[in-house]
């Protein structure tokens, strides 16, 4: 997989590719992370990227140029996928999408910033709109970062147990069940005797219960979907 990342700040995307599973995953050589400064596709010599809205307001808005000119360039090079706007009116993010998009060969993200992108982007360029909560950041690096690192952990090879992802909360509309490592007991405090017999068959059951029990008592509406 390749996943390319427009964006105003690439300082701001640099940390999370550098350590753990995602730093792995590259290193490995199943996933290209790229980033590319939007102000290098800029008209002019003072890298100018935004302006004023028509019709008035607060806030500038990132104009259709230099964003073209830099998924143009991209899209010569290869086919995408997916090319993806993170905005806070997007689709919530949620473990169906990052399903989903762990399936794709090439991948363009561009991070929103200041009051959005010329809505002609978002018509012309975007297949899709992902926000990752009802709340809004300074910019769409970071959430660029958790969406990468959502879809990257589900490429097989890059969990050292591929089976791991597929028992994760949302996975199956359940939350995951508890979890619990050495002692067996720690003040008086007892990890559940099923989990300690050896019978497989009896634990997987018991998992499938609290996950179940727990999912009804956190996220009710998980059930209902």
């Amino acid at each position: 997989m390749r996943i390319d990342i427009i964006t105003v700040l690439p300082e701001l995307l640099k940390s999370p590719f550098e350590a753990s599973i995602l730093r792995r995953a590259i290193d490995k050589g199943l996933v290209e992370v790229y980033t590319h400064n939007l102000r290098d596709y800029a008209s002019d010599n003072y890298r100018t990227i935004d302006d004023y809205q028509f019709g008035g307001g607060a806030g500038m808005v990132m104009m259709i140029e230099p964003i073209d000119r830099c998924i143009s360039k991209l899209k010569t090079e290869r086919e995408y996928d997916e090319v993806i706007y993170m905005t806070p009116d997007g689709n919530t993010l949620n473990q169906k999408i990052s399903n989903q998009l762990s399936l794709a060969e090439n991948i363009i993200i561009l991070c929103g910033h200041y009051k959005g992108v010329d809505q002609r982007v978002r018509d012309r360029f975007i297949t899709r709109e992902i926000s990752i909560g009802d709340y809004v950041l300074s910019g769409g690096e970071l959430g660029a970062a958790v969406l990468c690192d959502s879809i990257i952990r589900l490429i097989p090879g890059v969990l050292n147990d591929e089976t791991s992802a597929l028992t994760d909360s949302f996975q199956d509309n359940l939350l995951a069940p508890p979890v619990y490592t050495r002692p067996a007991e720690y003040k008086g405090w007892k990890v559940p005797g099923v989990l300690l017999s050896g019978n497989f068959p009896e634990i997987e059951k018991w998992r499938e219960e609290q996950a179940y029990l727990r999912t009804r008592e956190r996220r009710p509406d998980l059930l209902d979907e």
